[in-house]
């Protein structure tokens, strides 16, 4: 096989957890969770020494987000007052780990979309929000549970590592390093989830995606040329997770909030729509493609008022749900994946030569695009 060193996505996989949780189920525990702290705290509120806690509700969450439910992998423990955290049996060292586990299940499927053997493939890339260790990455553990020879590292750019993932891949490509590399993000994002805030406790899921990214001369017939990459960084403590092996440095703070997600919601809004929307139009541009005459954008699945306004800015209308499709109402905000979830779902019935644009914004700030067109 000759290399074209033109990168293409060959096919995608998609790993959703059995468990799901409502808006219902998730304000019913919250709720009990807030009854039960201002029980406790009854003469420290009446003092004005701590405020009282607010109690959630379907319609506070629907109207903030455009969520409705999401996928977890532990939801008894989740939903539990007294916890309000995933719970499982820590895993011994010679077991696969969990992230892994979701990871090489989400690859495996791409693969068999592909007719692809593992054997063919050079490189894994994890590329998710949080990683479960720092090492051995999990990019390696995921390449030696599938098998497949070559390399593979963990990237870390939060919402967006999935898209920053497939640029470096399809870099790999281009620069005839790799014949063919897999994007793994599995996202258990209810690990950093402060599920007793009410301002963020609905907000993620959790899930695990893969795309295939492969040479133009070994994709199957049916696929989607790369037409362009571009990958944007702006720094921001809008959105910030303190997580991390230093919190060892200062044990007093390492159990408050700030360890966890936390967001300024409204500044986010403000900030990273018109500069998300800005990118996609200066790269169609670049590409010479028109943004209006886009057939359909799979989006990051954070806020659905996010995805209409830039939507709207790109394609010069107000969207529908066929040009901008939404999972975010039933898998919830799930980091690196959401957009990856949403081509997934809602891709297979584009036409040969149809152009699309696969899109994710969030954390950093950070910021990637794919345009694509199917082949096929």
């Amino acid at each position: 096989m000759q290399p074209t060193h033109r990168p293409v996505i060959s096919a995608t996989g998609l790993f959703t957890p059995e468990e799901s949780i409502s808006n219902e189920e998730l304000v019913a525990s919250f709720n009990t969770y807030v009854e039960r702290f201002n029980a406790r705290n009854a003469e420290a509120i009446a003092a004005g020494e701590i405020e009282p806690l607010e109690p959630s509700s379907v319609e506070f969450i629907e109207k903030a987000s455009g969520i409705k439910a999401r996928h977890v992998m532990a939801k008894a423990p989740v939903l539990d007052p007294e916890i309000m955290a995933p719970r499982w049996a820590e895993r011994a060292n010679d077991e696969l780990s969990i992230l892994a586990e979701i990871g090489v299940k989400a690859a495996r499927e791409a693969l068999e979309r592909a007719g692809r053997d593992a054997a063919d493939v050079d490189a894994v890339l994890c590329a998710a929000s949080n990683m479960q260790r720092p090492y051995p990455a999990m990019a390696i553990e995921i390449q030696q549970a599938l098998g497949i020879e070559g390399f593979g590292f963990d990237m870390n750019v939060a919402c967006s590592s999935a898209t920053f993932g497939i640029q470096t891949a399809a870099d790999y490509i281009r620069a005839g390093n790799a014949r063919s590399v897999l994007v793994v993000s599995p996202e258990i994002t209810s690990g950093h989830l402060n599920w007793r805030d009410r301002d963020s406790h609905f907000i993620f899921g959790d899930v695990a995606t893969a795309v295939l990214v492969e040479d133009a001369a070994m994709a199957p017939v049916r696929h989607w040329d790369i037409l362009g990459t571009r990958l944007k960084t702006v720094f921001s403590n809008n959105i910030r997770n303190n997580f991390g092996f230093l919190n060892r440095a200062h044990p007093e703070t390492a159990d408050r909030p700030d360890k966890l997600f936390v967001q300024q919601g409204r500044k986010v809004f403000k900030e990273v729509v018109p500069m998300v929307s800005q990118m996609i139009l200066d790269e169609a541009e670049r590409l010479e493609i028109d943004p209006q005459g886009l057939r359909r954008l799979w989006l990051h699945q954070a806020n659905t008022g996010m995805n209409r306004l830039i939507a709207h800015r790109v394609l010069g209308h107000e969207a529908n749900e066929d040009e901008s499709p939404t999972v975010l109402d039933t898998y919830g905000n799930t980091s690196s994946a959401g957009s990856i979830i949403a081509f997934h779902l809602h891709s297979d019935d584009l036409a040969s030569g149809d152009t699309g644009l696969i899109c994710s914004f969030g954390a950093g700030y950070s910021a990637g695009t794919v345009f694509v067109r199917r082949i096929g």
